[in-house]
C-alpha cells in the first residue's frame, strides 16, 4: 500500500509541475486572445492537494 501511495504522491508531483509551467507559459503569452481552455491553476492545487494526502497515507501506513 505505501508503495501505490508513493507512487500516487509522485504522479501528483509530475503533474503540479507540469500545470506549473502551464500556467507560466499562459501567463507569459505573447497574443493575448489565445487564453486556451484548461483551468492551469484549479489543476495545480488539486495535484498538490492529491499529493499531500497521498503522502501523507503513504507515511502512516
Amino acid at each position: 500500500m505505501q508503495v501505490s501511495m508513493l507512487s500516487v504522491s509522485i504522479g501528483a508531483v509530475v503533474l503540479f509541475g507540469i500545470a506549473e509551467i502551464a500556467e507560466w507559459r499562459r501567463k507569459h503569452r505573447h497574443d493575448v486572445d489565445r487564453v486556451g481552455f484548461m483551468p492551469w491553476r484549479g489543476i495545480t492545487l488539486a495535484s498538490i492537494a492529491v499529493a499531500l494526502f497521498a503522502a501523507a497515507f503513504a507515511l502512516k501506513g
